[in-house]
């Protein structure tokens, strides 16, 4: 079990992310459009996963923007952001900002937040996912990983991608 915070106050995850170095957990998320996410999909490719509690909040919804704008720039990369949002709402979202170079990936029927260690189990936020990144090579291996301290603040985009390099 992690802890970060919420507002200034402890709030505890159900786990603790993957190691680095270690081999991508399997994934199952749901995009905009209903197809799945899976290892198989991404496979080949670097990936930028950029994890958090809901896009109705101002700085998961701000760190979608900021991932967008800098995927443009990525050779062989693909930036999934994860939460436990509709897949609707994460398509309305992506099509109301013009959001077109990141995927977006539901976790709301997936075991996601349980195998990244991510899930917050206390707090008005429990249930939701933590705020995370978590980049994989494209050999499928762990590289990078960011368990943001504080739930309403922007993760260390220069970080992730740098662990692209």
């Amino acid at each position: 079990m992690a802890t970060v915070h919420f507002h200034g106050e402890p709030a505890h995850t159900i786990g603790d992310l993957p190691a680095l170095g270690t081999t991508l957990p399997n994934i199952s998320l749901v995009d905009a459009t209903l197809a799945d996410i899976t290892n198989d999909t991404i496979a080949g490719t670097r990936v930028i996963f950029n994890v958090f509690p809901s896009i109705d909040t101002g700085v998961c919804a701000t760190s979608v923007r900021r991932f967008n704008e800098e995927a443009a720039g990525l050779d062989n990369t693909t930036v999934v952001c994860v939460s436990h949002d509709l897949p609707f709402a994460l398509g309305r979202f992506c099509g109301a900002e013009g959001i077109n170079n990141v995927v977006v990936g539901s976790a709301f029927r997936s075991s996601f937040g349980a195998d990244f260690g991510l899930t917050l189990t206390d707090t008005p936020l429990a249930g939701l996912l933590a705020r995370a990144i978590i980049v994989v090579d494209a050999t499928g291996k762990i590289v990078y990983t960011q368990l943001v301290e504080e739930i309403g603040s922007e993760p260390d985009y220069e970080a992730a991608i740098a662990a692209l390099k």
